[in-house]
């Protein structure tokens, strides 16, 4: 093949082809991804008291099962944490386990969510002798509806990960309070006296 006086071999212009296929897919991904984050961060946006919680269906610990439909007539804790076995994580969850009965006086059930696998779940309660349900969503699809899977920075690196936050939704399914970027020092008492006022 000839260009302007230039021979050019077939495995040229298809190398050339393959590159400018390749620039154009990356471009591609670089918009999917930036509407992803944006999309997600929408989502946080749109949580908000009084509006219908997001439905999920999770698995959890000891291999069992919950869905937002079928906890309807009792009230819902969801407290999203970064990790199992971390310090933070560990004392807000001894935290919530230390009121576990008095949640149930509330007719409110706690629920921990996190990337980690049930497996990860089962050693963790065993471990710290947990009393609460923990959920897995390793997927991150349940994190992104309730827009706790946001951009974080530590020690001047940016990375994705979990915001820790708690959601309480009422008999209802309607969300009747939202903690973004919670303290772990004394959160369990303040969500558990929300759910008395409910």
């Amino acid at each position: 093949m000839w260009h302007q006086g230039v021979e050019i071999s077939q495995t040229q212009v298809v190398s050339r082809e393959k590159t400018i296929r390749t620039s154009r897919d990356t471009s591609a991904d670089q918009k999917f991804c930036a509407f992803n984050k944006k999309d997600s961060l929408d989502m946080a946006k749109e949580l908000k008291e009084g509006l219908k919680a997001p439905a999920f269906s999770l698995p959890t610990d000891g291999g069992g099962k919950i869905r937002l439909a079928d906890l309807q007539g009792q009230n819902v804790v969801l407290y999203f944490y970064p990790k199992d076995m971390t310090p933070g994580c560990t004392t807000e969850a001894i935290d919530f386990s230390g009121h576990a009965a008095a949640f149930k006086k509330t007719n409110t059930l706690v629920i921990g969510v996190s990337k980690d696998s049930v497996e990860r779940h089962d050693k963790f309660k065993a471990k710290h002798d947990l009393t609460i349900t923990l959920a897995s969503d390793e997927s991150g699809a349940m994190l992104e509806k309730y827009g706790v899977w946001q951009e974080k920075k530590l020690y001047g690196k940016v990375f994705m990960g979990i915001v820790r936050s708690t959601i309480l939704i009422d008999a209802e399914g309607k969300i009747a309070r939202i903690w973004p970027k919670v303290r772990v020092k004394g959160h369990a008492d303040e969500v558990l006296e929300a759910a008395q006022a409910l």
